[in-house]
C-alpha cells in the first residue's frame, strides 16, 4: 500500500475529509495520511481508541513515535494525557489501550535503528516564553530531524525554511498560509526547498512540527 508515498511533492490533508477506517483491532480506527506498506509500514496516522479497546501487545522494529491529540492513552509504562509526547525506539514493546478512549497522532518505522532513547514529555509544560506571539518548545533533536511544539496567539507567524522538508499539525485553532487553511488536526508536508510561512487564526493555534527527516524518508526493512 503506498499513500502519499512521493515525498518530492507538497502535501495537504483535512483529516475531517477522510473516513475513519478499520484497523486489525476491533474499537481501534485510523486515519492514514501516508504510509508505505501493509501493517508493517513507515506510516504516519490517526489513530482513535474507543473506550476500552487495546492493541495486543507488539515490539516496535523500526520505533514509534506519538502525540496524544485527546483523552488518555495507556500501556504498561503509564498513563498519557493529551498534549503528550511520546518516542517508543526500535525495539521497545508494550500493550497499548484506552480505557476511556483517545486520539493520537503516531509516526511508525520513521527512526534511526540506532536509537534507544525512550521518554515522553508534556509538550506545554516544555514551553519557552513567547517572542513575536510564538512560544516554542524542542521536543527532540538528532543528526536526523528537529520535532517541535509551537503555541501561536491570534495573528501571530510560524516560518520555517528548515533543509530535508517540513511537516507540520494543527494540534488545536488554526493556520493560513502556503495557500491553505489548516484546522485542527490538518496535517502538511512540505519537501526540501518549500518554505513554510503560517499565521494563526483568530483562536490562535497549537502547531506540532517535524524538520529534516524527509532526507531519510523510505520503505521499512523488514
Amino acid at each position: 500500500m503506498e499513500i502519499n508515498a512521493d515525498f518530492s511533492k507538497p502535501v495537504v490533508i483535512h483529516s475531517d475529509q477522510i473516513e475513519w477506517q478499520p484497523s486489525p483491532m476491533k474499537g481501534v480506527e485510523r486515519r492514514m495520511l501516508d504510509r508505505i506498506g501493509e501493517e508493517v509500514a513507515r506510516a504516519t496516522t490517526i489513530v482513535r481508541y474507543a473506550p476500552g479497546s487495546h492493541f495486543s501487545a507488539h515490539t516496535h522494529t523500526g520505533g514509534e513515535e506519538f502525540i496524544v491529540l485527546d483523552g488518555v492513552f495507556q500501556d504498561e509504562h503509564g498513563d498519557f494525557p493529551a498534549g503528550s509526547y511520546v518516542r517508543n525506539p526500535p525495539t521497545t514493546s508494550h500493550i497499548p489501550g484506552s480505557e476511556t478512549g483517545c486520539t493520537i497522532f503516531v509516526k511508525l518505522w520513521q527512526f534511526d535503528l540506532a536509537d534507544r532513547t525512550q521518554f515522553s514529555k508534556s509538550m506545554e509544560a516544555e514551553l519557552g516564553a513567547p517572542v513575536g506571539g510564538v512560544a516554542t518548545a524542542t521536543l527532540h533533536e538528532d543528526d536526523r530531524e528537529i520535532v517541535t511544539y509551537s503555541r501561536l496567539e491570534a495573528g501571530a507567524t510560524l516560518t520555517s525554511e528548515a533543509p530535508g522538508g517540513i511537516e507540520l499539525l494543527v494540534i488545536e485553532g488554526s493556520v493560513t498560509g502556503n495557500g491553505e487553511v489548516l484546522a485542527r488536526h490538518d496535517w502538511l508536508r512540505l519537501p526540501e526547498g518549500h518554505r513554510l510561512f503560517v499565521t494563526a487564526g483568530d483562536d490562535g493555534a497549537k502547531i506540532w512540527m517535524k524538520t529534516g527527516h524527509l532526507r531519510f524518508a523510505a520503505a521499512p526493512r523488514v
